[in-house]
């Protein structure tokens, strides 16, 4: 089957679509203020992407490595309410999460940009990867997003998910 119609139809059956932050949601940086606050940036036009996913019935969820008071703000602005923070087996969160909701590994989407991110973008039945994500990250994915981390990778694929809806 051509890659294209793959994932098209697998794209239909997303109904959960999960997040790691650092490089994702963000452009990966984290800045320090002078007082030693740590600031993060998000980009608008993925978090309005996240709040139509959520609208047209697509649960969104964040799994990430560190543990942020910015990320859980982040998410409450947003509606996430599955946040799981300081992860550092994200498989184990991800088996936690799938069977808690009851969701199938092809109804689950992932967008991860790092090496950690790795076990679970094998398992999903939608994996993406934002442009500037490391090599073997963007080897192992079914998309590599045209647009960076925290600069609309989210959205982008949000949009492609939709459009098959």
């Amino acid at each position: 089957m051509p890659k294209k119609k793959l994932y098209r139809s697998n794209l239909k059956r997303i109904k959960l679509l999960l997040l790691d932050v650092d490089g994702v949601m963000t452009d990966g940086g984290v800045y320090y203020s002078g007082t030693g606050d740590e600031q993060k940036k998000f980009n608008v036009q993925d978090g309005y992407g996240i709040v139509k996913a959520q609208r047209e019935g697509i649960k969104v969820g964040i799994i990430t490595g560190r543990v942020s008071a910015i990320v859980k703000r982040r998410a409450t602005e947003l509606g996430i309410d599955e946040v799981h923070e300081g992860v550092e087996e994200k498989s184990v969160i991800y088996h936690e999460i799938k069977s808690r909701l009851g969701f199938s590994d092809s109804e689950i989407a992932y967008i991860g940009d790092d090496e950690p991110d790795l076990p679970v973008l094998q398992q999903v039945g939608f994996s993406a990867a934002p442009a500037d994500a490391l090599e073997v990250v963007r080897r192992t994915v079914a998309y590599v997003c045209k647009r960076s981390g925290g600069k609309g990778a989210v959205r982008e694929v949000i949009e492609k998910i939709l459009a098959v809806r």
